[in-house]
């Protein structure tokens, strides 16, 4: 049983959000809906994400020695983001949590974490 009291990063280390980010743009490649919103190669931003949830959940700061404050809403202003987007997000979202094999409690502590800032991200009300 995973030690609550530790940080999710100390918990699943580098590695696991590696597994984690790696199993999701693999998705995001595959779907037309969330590839239409990034350029051709995911590798720099597979990597964003990566250092920005290892930075999140307790690893080193190098999100932010890189790119300074998350600002995660503005970042993503420029991209129409509505409910079906967020829930194609959260759909590959969880599954590259269950093929990373992200043990329980963390899995948990990331869904709440990505289902409350996938919501924060919709900007659009209406689809195109």
């Amino acid at each position: 049983m995973a030690d609550s009291s530790q940080t999710v990063y100390e918990r699943i280390g580098a590695e696991g959000f590696e597994r984690l980010t790696r199993a999701f743009y693999r998705r995001v490649a595959a779907d037309p809906l969330l590839a239409a919103m990034y350029p051709e190669d995911l590798e720099p931003a597979e990597r964003r994400l990566r250092l920005f949830l290892i930075q999140l959940f307790g690893g080193p700061t190098t999100y932010s020695d890189e790119r300074g404050h998350p600002r995660l809403r503005k970042r993503h202003m420029s991209f129409r983001i509505d409910q079906a987007a967020r829930d194609v997000w959260m759909r590959h979202m969880r599954a590259a949590l269950d093929e990373a094999n992200i043990p329980e409690p963390t899995y948990g502590e990331l869904v709440r974490y990505f289902e409350a800032s996938a919501t924060a991200m919709i900007n659009t009300i209406f689809p195109e």
